[in-house]
């Protein structure tokens, strides 16, 4: 809603030092968040001024009509002379009041104005349109104004109000009174204490008699239908320009002088208004329901097919509006219309924004029928109407009228005077809760403690006792309720949650990027990683109704999400990237049926939990990573080193160690990694080694299909299978005693994994140990063909004393020994 400062001060008499900035903030505080305050006409200077067309002089040797005018500006051009402007507009004759800029003007855009020669003639200043000025869009000429506007030579920036404040407010769905003066003057009068002047306080005559004859079908759709007459109607009267500026600042387009008036009225009061051409309608007005089958041509010049759920407003020929919504082609105002008949109604809301969603098709008036409108100024709005029809279009208003009202009175709500300060949490002073609600338009009878609360009719979203204390609260200042810290309640985090940070840390501290990905996926992607048919990773979830018809299934594997950020920023110039990502994936239980669809009125019983459970997929939690171009950068230091499988099985590693899990990684071949350069990791649950995910290089088919560079390496894994790992181990022992290294060289088959050896040394060694480390490789000449050299640093330490050397070298022979049993290693010398 866009409320300029200047009419929202005729119905409320607030102090000239108030700015709109400073009303701006009051109105956000108090739950009318203003959007912005647009400063119009801020860039427009001066000398602009009201002048009168003495002379015209036709230049006809151009392409184009071209004028050369003479226009009297007073003595605002400094010397009383005519001003000599050349103009293309044909749209004014000798004599009309103009508007002139005069040279060192400058127009909204930076349109500055000087005087040059142009057309062969000199041209000091400029005639000026609507458009040109900011007043309104429209381009078919200059502006003239009435007879006795204003004085000629004088300042024309204030009379046209080119420079106004206006604010524009986002109004929420609660509350539709604030989509109109009316309603956001009377939220400022009660902010600023002051008088508020309300534009639906008319006083409106009894009728005569029946005015043109109306009726509700159905009371619960429609409870109000008021319908005024004004014959003799000019239609070619123009709008004035105070409403056309006003309609313009308020964002609605000027069209001709009756629609003008209902959307003025509308903007004023928020009651939506249709003004009928009485010739064309045929017979009575009656609200109903539409037929099977029922069309109608509306405004927007659509032909639409009518749901027996809409709403309409019909005549003895058929639909002429779909209520609320938007109005019939055929009964519209045209320029000839002289007889016009005002309309105005209350509908249901929810059947209102049925039909604008179900037509697509939202309007101003929609959008306040759907909010909620003041079901009791059906009557003011009609008559408002009608005399400013009267007023500005020369008609006489109808003394018969016609209202059919199918109303309840609301009934109050009983609370407690202290139930708002219960809610904030603020001792609010005795009679504060009356005061504020009584400034909204509440009727409020005080019996002790408790305030029996009738909410006027133009607030149909007060209905209960928290309604009104939000009312009183946001008057009070939302910034005044004191901020207090909760008492804490919990336990900290789980142990779920501490391990799932860790990880997180832990990879980021060793260069990871976090990303998050949207958990959907597509058969596409999932050929990409180049699955086997049978693989378990293909039978996903199908969503019922996807984000996007490209991704309509729930992922199975983090990987795909994580291989599209990585070439989005491969192809944004990062050549060194390494990211990773924690997040659930979605694998269906065989034979899992769909879930039941559950009642509303009830809670489910425990065997329809028992369904939705059976029907749940399972949801384990991964962590996946990617990585590729440089893991160390080259410089002055040194060489770099690019990533590899490795550093994804050291990611693996790494997250394993924060658990406080030993992880075992063994060669293997799974998609999506390059069948060479996979590995297999593990974890032990209760002795049992059991599989939790993959390491390794991609498969050069899945790097090209998501467009990776070449030798991309990722790992995959289950967190929640290395949880289930954990066990509640000791906290180590420090030992202050000194530690004896011992190196050990074996020569092994080149197939054996390095993991195995390291296994048997490390058991053979015994409980000496404390650790045991790879440090070299070596294939060549001196091991033999399709033999491997590896070489260990064995640190040995006991906990309460120094160990001799004979105890260092019996555990190294023992650690030696075992190795050559189970992998057939021979000692290197």
């Amino acid at each position: 809603m866009r409320v300029p400062l200047t009419w929202l001060r005729e119905y409320v008499e607030l102090s000239a030092d108030v700015s709109a900035r400073e009303l701006a903030s009051r109105l956000t505080l108090a739950g009318l968040e203003v959007e912005t305050v647009d400063e119009l006409g801020s860039d427009l200077t001066g000398p602009i001024v009201f002048g009168r067309v003495l002379e015209i002089e036709e230049l006809t040797e151009f392409k184009k009509p071209i004028r050369f005018c003479k226009v009297d500006v007073g003595r605002a051009n400094g010397t009383g002379e005519p001003q000599e402007i050349v103009c293309g507009a044909r749209n004014f004759a000798e004599g009309d009041l103009v508007v002139v800029s005069l040279p060192g003007a400058e127009l909204p855009g930076g349109f500055k104005i000087g005087a040059r020669k142009t057309y062969g003639r000199m041209s000091a200043g400029m005639i000026c349109s609507a458009t040109e000025l900011g007043l309104w869009e429209d381009h078919s000429g200059i502006v003239v104004l009435p007879e006795g506007f204003a004085e000629t030579g004088t300042d024309a920036i204030a009379p046209l109000g080119l420079r106004e404040d206006v604010l524009d407010i986002a109004v929420t769905p609660d509350r539709g009174y604030a989509l109109s003066m009316r309603g956001v003057a009377r939220d400022v009068a009660a902010l600023y204490g002051a008088a508020f002047h309300d534009p639906a306080g008319l006083t409106v005559a009894e009728p005569t008699g029946p005015g043109h004859p109306g009726m509700i079908d159905d009371a619960k759709r429609a409870d109000r239908l008021v319908l005024r007459g004004a014959t003799g109607f000019d239609p070619e009267a123009p709008t004035p320009l105070w409403m056309k500026r006003r309609l313009h600042q308020s964002g609605v387009r000027p069209v001709s002088l009756a629609v003008d008036v209902t959307n003025y009225v509308m903007l004023e009061l928020g009651q939506p208004l249709h003004a009928w051409d009485r010739e064309k309608v045929n017979g009575p007005i009656r609200v109903r329901q539409a037929e099977a089958g029922e069309k109608l041509e509306t405004l927007d010049h659509v032909q639409r097919s009518l749901d027996p759920d809409d709403i309409v407003i019909a005549d003895d020929s058929g639909a002429q509006a779909i209520a609320g919504v938007m109005g019939g082609l055929h009964t519209e105002i045209g320029l000839s219309s002289s007889e016009v008949l005002v309309e105005a109604a209350h509908f249901d809301a929810m059947s209102i924004a049925r039909a604008s969603r179900r037509h697509q098709l939202s309007s101003e008036a929609s959008r306040r029928f759907e909010r909620g409108v003041d079901s009791a100024e059906q009557l003011a709005a009609a008559t408002r109407a009608v005399e400013l029809l009267a007023e500005l279009g020369g008609a006489s208003v109808e003394s018969a009228y016609t209202v059919v009202d199918h109303g309840t009175p609301r009934e109050p709500i009983v609370v407690k005077a202290s139930h708002a300060g219960s809610v904030a949490g603020v001792d609010y002073p005795a009679g504060t809760s009356e005061h504020w609600l009584r400034a909204i338009g509440c009727s409020v009878e005080a019996d002790g403690d408790l305030l029996r609360v009738t909410p006027p009719t133009w607030r149909p979203d007060i209905t209960d006792p928290n309604d009104l204390a939000e009312e009183v609260i946001r008057f009070e200042g939302y910034e005044n309720i004191p901020s207090i810290r909760p008492y804490g309640s919990g336990r900290g985090l789980t142990a779920s949650q501490r391990l799932r940070r860790a990880v997180g840390r832990v990879l980021a501290d060793t260069g990871y990027n976090e990303v998050l990905s949207y958990p959907f996926t597509s058969e596409r992607d999932l050929d990409g990683l180049q699955l086997a048919a049978d693989d378990a990773r293909r039978t996903a979830l199908r969503l019922a109704n996807p984000l996007s018809e490209e991704e309509p299934l729930l992922r199975t594997t983090v990987l795909p999400g994580l291989f599209k950020a990585l070439a989005r920023n491969v192809g944004r110039g990062m050549t060194d990237v390494a990211l990773f990502e924690t997040g659930l994936v979605y694998r269906p239980k065989p034979g899992a049926t769909r879930a039941p669809i559950l009642p509303v009125d009830r809670g489910p019983g425990a065997e329809e939990l028992a369904l939705i459970d059976a029907a749940l997929p399972e949801q384990p939690r991964r962590v996946g990573v990617v990585l590729t171009g440089d893991a160390e950068r080259a410089g002055w230091w040194g060489q770099g080193r690019a990533a590899s499988w490795a550093d994804a099985i050291q990611a693996a590693r790494d997250i394993a160690r924060v658990a406080g899990v030993d992880l075992e990684a063994e060669a293997d071949t799974h998609a999506p990694w390059h069948p060479g350069r996979c590995a297999a990791l593990y974890v032990r649950v209760d002795g049992e080694r059991r599989p939790v995910g993959h390491a390794g290089e991609l498969h050069p088919r899945v790097i090209k299909a998501f467009g990776l560079p070449d030798r991309t390496a990722a790992m995959e894994i289950d967190l929640d299978g290395v949880e289930r790992a954990r066990t509640d181990a000791p906290a180590p022992k420090v030992s202050t005693y000194p530690v004896a290294t011992q190196d050990v060289a074996l020569v092994v088959d080149a197939s054996v994994p390095v993991g195995e050896i390291s296994a048997a040394l490390a058991e053979g060694a015994g409980p000496l140990l404390e650790s045991v480390r790879l440090f070299d490789v070596y294939t060549g000449e001196q091991v033999g063909q399709g033999r491997k050299s590896v070489a260990f640093a064995l640190r040995f330490r006991a906990e309460d004393r120094t160990l001799t050397a004979e105890e260092v070298g019996a555990a190294r022979e023992a650690a030696v020994a075992l190795a050559t049993e189970r992998t057939g290693a021979v000692l290197r010398g």
